[in-house]
């Protein structure tokens, strides 16, 4: 067995699987992303220890501890073996292997001995899971060179990010991390992580992606208001994207338009007003009557104009609430919402700026 710090963790974790050994509670509410819960209590046994050691005594909560465990070993070591194979496809030769409970504590100290015990090699986290987290806090301190896709609601900037993503540029495309997509209609296809398995995941695209860039690279994001659904962005991250270039992409309001119809206009009705109605404090009361009652009579392109017009006053509001936009603004006029036109006008319009910039031209 060998105690490592978290520099030496998260580099080991590219290749070797990391068991987190707290209950599934803990594990599900934030995680080391990709690791593998594999708890030593469940949450109830967890309780019971955590209570004999206040109430008692460290003795009483290890005794109870060890019954606990006791009869797991088996069934732990067979779901270890069970990881490896997933993790290294079928590769059985290869038994090394992270742990890390809350603190770095008696959990994955026990954990660790029993696999030890059994042949894995054994690699723990100082300070476990509380080191990682700030680790975490640490990367939104770094100093990031980011290019960030603008453009008004309907342009279609997530599709063009990963349409950047297929011809080899660095992107984070923060929506996809917070499972929303940024407006009242964008929470409708899944369930937001917590607050702080939004920053875990965050963190380590973050530092892989900035130790695969080349010095002259950048990382691509979409332009976002600090608070994405229910997720916030790191106020230190979202300052750093407020400083960075901003690629506006320019497309008529009708064109726009019909993309969000097509979008989100087979979504159920009701579920369409509850989230005109989770916005009718901004929206005001004669735009949402409007609005919904459009919906009410099947027509969606009237209700939604209604709703873009309203995006598209928000999101002038944020664009131009930045130091130095005059600088920072470069606008790409486009037609459609084309994402792979639309990508290749991006990049030559960089290119173009470039050589200007270099005396090419």
């Amino acid at each position: 067995m060998e105690k490592i710090g978290i520099k030496k963790f998260i580099e080991y974790s590219k290749t070797f699987p990391v068991l987190d050994v707290r209950s599934p509670g803990e594990f599900i509410h934030a995680h080391i992303p990709n690791a593998y819960n594999l708890p030593l209590f469940s949450d109830e046994e967890r309780k019971i220890v955590g209570t004999a050691y206040k109430q008692e005594s460290r003795e009483k909560a290890i005794k109870l501890g060890l019954d606990f465990f006791g009869v797991k070993m088996r069934k732990m070591v067979e779901v270890a073996e069970e990881i490896i194979i997933k993790h290294d496809i079928g590769n059985t030769t290869n038994k090394s292997i992270l742990v890390h409970c809350w603190r770095g504590g008696m959990r994955s100290a026990a954990v660790a001995w029993l696999l030890n015990l059994y042949g894995f090699k054994v690699y723990t986290l100082a300070g476990g899971y509380k080191s990682f987290r700030n680790w975490v806090l640490e990367q939104f301190e770094n100093k990031y060179v980011l290019n960030v896709i603008g453009g008004y609601t309907g342009s279609g900037k997530t599709f063009i990010l990963h349409e950047l993503e297929k011809k080899k540029e660095t992107i984070i495309d923060l929506e996809g991390i917070a499972k929303h997509k940024g407006s009242a209609f964008g929470g409708f296809e899944q369930i937001q992580p917590s607050q702080e398995m939004f920053e875990n995941e965050l963190a380590v695209k973050l530092q892989e992606n900035n130790n695969n860039l080349h010095p002259d690279k950048s990382i691509w994001v979409e332009d976002e208001s600090q608070r994405i659904g229910a997720i916030n962005i790191p106020a230190s991250f979202w300052k750093t994207m407020r400083k960075s270039p901003v690629y506006f992409i320019d497309i008529p309001f009708e064109n726009r338009l019909q993309h969000i119809v097509a979008e989100y206009g087979n979504i159920k009705r009701e579920e369409l007003i509850n989230a005109i109605m989770r916005i009718q404090k901004r929206l005001g009361n004669l735009e949402t009557k409007n609005a919904i009652n459009f919906l009410l009579e099947k027509d969606t392109i009237s209700s939604f104009s209604i709703l873009l017009r309203y995006y598209d006053k928000q999101y002038e509001k944020g664009l131009h609430n930045r130091e130095n936009i005059i600088e920072l603004l470069q606008k790409i006029s486009c037609i459609n919402v084309d994402a792979k036109i639309n990508t290749k006008l991006l990049l030559n319009s960089i290119l173009y700026k470039q050589e200007e910039n270099n005396g090419r031209l």
